[in-house]
């Protein structure tokens, strides 16, 4: 059977959590920033090689999607 124990080892809301805390922003961060660069390589590529399509087109979406993702996955200001 399961070990008997006090109650009062566990209270709510007393761990620090920084860590955790700044491990999940870092994950967020990585994974906004990194679909990101996915979408855009994507653009890229699918413009380069898509008949009559080319490299100049490409990069200037790619650059395009890139500013404008830069631009909208920022964080807001904190007051």
């Amino acid at each position: 059977m399961a070990d008997q124990h006090d109650h009062d080892d566990y209270v709510r809301g007393t761990m620090e959590i920084g860590e955790q805390s700044s491990t999940y922003l870092l994950f967020l961060g990585m994974a906004k920033y990194g679909s990101l660069s996915i979408a855009a390589l994507l653009a890229f590529l699918t413009l380069w090689f898509m008949p009559a399509g080319s490299f100049i087109l490409g990069a200037i979406v790619a650059v395009v999607m890139m500013a404008a993702g830069i631009y909208f996955l920022r964080s807001p200001k904190k007051h």
